[in-house]
C-alpha cells in the first residue's frame, strides 16, 4: 500500500511534575527535510530523535516539536540575587550623593533589570526514566503520523485507480475513429486532386502515397506503450510504500505517449479524447507528488 507524505501526529505523557508534549507534521518533499523545536532538557538527545524520525518517515518536509508543561504548583519563581541587588543599590546611592543626582523614582524596577539580578535556575539533569517516557511519547506521535499517512495513501490509491481506468477507457474509445480517419484522409486528398487541382493522377501511385502517409500517422505503437504504462502504474501501486518517485517517472512516460497520440491523431474526435486523457493524467501528476 502506498503512503502519502502528508501526515500529523500528536502524543502526550504525564510525569509527576510535568506533561511532555510531542507534535509532528509532514508535507511532501523530494527528500527528508526535518526541522525540530526541542525543549532544552532534551536537546542532548536531538540526534537520536532525528535518526528515529528519518528512519521511520524516510521522506517529507517534517516539523517536529517537543515541549514540556509544568504542572500547577510545581512552577518555581526565578530567584532574585539579594546580595547582588543590595550591592547595586549601595553603589547607586553612593553615586547619587557624590554627583548630587537624585535616585530614580522607579529605582526598584531599574535594579531588577541589572545584570545577573534574576538568577537563572540550574539546568535539570535528564534522568533515564524521564527519557524513556519521552521516547515512548515520540514513538507514539510518529506512529499516529504514519497511520495518518496510510489513510491518506488509501485515498490516493483509490483516486489513481479511478484516473487510470478513465485513461484506459478513453484509449479504447479511440479505436473506432482510426478506420474512419483513414477514409477521411483518403477522401480529403482525392478531393484536393480532383476538385482543387483539377488534374488526372495515377491511382496506384496515390495508393502508395496514402499507405506511406497513413503509416506515418499510425498510432498502434503509442497505444500499446501507453497501455503497458497504465498496467505498470497499477502494478507499482500494489508493490508497497516508497513508490512515489517511480510512479512519477511512469506518469511522465504516459504523458509522452499521450502527446504523440495527439500529434498523430489528425482527427477532431481523437484530439478531443487526447485532451481528456491529458486532463486525467495532470490530476495523477499533481497527486503523485504527495506519494512517499
Amino acid at each position: 500500500m502506498i503512503q502519502s507524505m502528508t501526515g500529523y501526529g500528536k502524543a502526550t505523557a504525564e510525569l509527576p511534575d510535568k506533561k511532555i508534549n510531542v507534535e509532528i507534521k509532514s508535507l511532501n518533499s523530494k527528500a527528508m527535510d526535518l526541522s525540530t523545536r526541542i525543549a532544552p532538557i532534551y536537546r542532548e538527545k536531538e540526534m537520536e530523535i532525528r535518526n528515529e524520525i528519518s528512519k521511520t518517515l524516510e521522506r517529507g518536509k517534517v516539523d517536529f516539536s517537543l515541549w514540556i508543561e509544568k504542572k500547577e504548583g510545581t512552577e518555581n519563581a526565578t530567584p532574585i540575587n539579594q546580595t547582588l541587588i543590595e550591592g547595586y543599590y549601595q553603589q547607586i546611592q553612593a553615586i547619587s550623593q557624590k554627583l548630587n543626582i537624585p535616585v530614580p523614582s522607579d529605582w526598584f524596577q531599574t535594579l531588577l533589570r541589572l545584570p545577573d539580578v534574576m538568577t537563572k535556575t540550574e539546568v535539570q539533569e535528564l534522568s533515564e526514566e524521564e527519557w524513556k517516557t519521552a521516547q515512548d511519547c515520540i514513538s507514539e506521535a510518529i506512529g499516529h503520523l504514519v497511520d495518518f499517512r496510510k489513510q491518506e495513501g488509501e485515498a490516493l490509491e483509490k483516486k489513481f485507480r479511478e484516473k487510470i481506468k478513465n485513461i484506459t477507457n478513453l484509449l479504447e474509445s479511440i479505436t473506432p475513429f482510426e478506420k474512419e480517419r483513414v477514409e477521411k484522409i483518403k477522401e480529403r486528398i482525392t478531393d484536393a486532386l480532383e476538385k482543387t487541382l483539377n488534374t488526372d493522377y495515377d491511382k496506384n501511385r496515390l495508393e502508395q502515397e496514402l499507405i506511406y502517409y497513413i503509416e506515418k500517422l499510425d498510432v498502434n505503437e503509442e497505444k500499446q506503450r501507453l497501455s503497458n504504462h497504465l498496467k505498470y502504474f497499477i502494478n507499482t501501486l500494489e508493490n508497497g510504500s516508497g513508490q512515489g518517485k517511480k510512479l512519477g517517472f511512469i506518469a511522465q512516460e504516459m504523458g509522452r505517449e499521450i502527446n504523440t497520440l495527439g500529434s498523430k491523431s489528425n482527427h477532431a474526435e481523437m484530439q478531443k479524447i487526447v485532451v481528456q486523457m491529458k486532463d486525467e493524467l495532470e490530476q495523477i501528476k499533481e497527486q503523485v507528488l504527495n506519494v512517499m
